[in-house]
């Protein structure tokens, strides 16, 4: 289950930004996760659970925000319809994905004293 690896990263990047702003509690966790970024949200939130008790993010939530695939033209920004072919409908160039392969952490909140 690689989304464990992905906690493991999140986690790291959470108790070095909670460092810096000397923190004391983190008090939820927030990502936006993509529909092709190979991570399964609910996997994810496994993992999460499993990671976090006995660390800084013991009681902080995990809220995942899911990003739909998104495919628009370079050339003119036309998008083809949801299970059309992946050619732009307006110019028939190809198309390329606009979002939802990201894997981002958006928002941690803090106790900052």
């Amino acid at each position: 289950m690689h989304e464990y690896s992905i906690v493991s990263a999140l986690y790291d990047r959470i108790v070095a930004e909670a460092g810096a702003r000397q923190a004391t509690a983190v008090h939820a966790v927030h990502v936006r996760i993509g529909a092709v970024s190979g991570v399964e949200p609910g996997l994810l939130q496994t993992a999460y659970t499993l990671f976090t008790p006995g660390t800084l993010c013991e009681h902080a939530p995990l809220c995942i925000e899911e990003v739909e695939a998104r495919w628009a033209c370079p050339a003119c920004g036309g998008a083809p319809a949801k299970g059309a072919r992946l050619v732009c409908p307006s110019c028939g160039a190809p198309v390329r994905l606009a979002s939802g392969d990201e894997i981002d952490l958006v928002r941690i909140e803090l106790e900052v004293p």
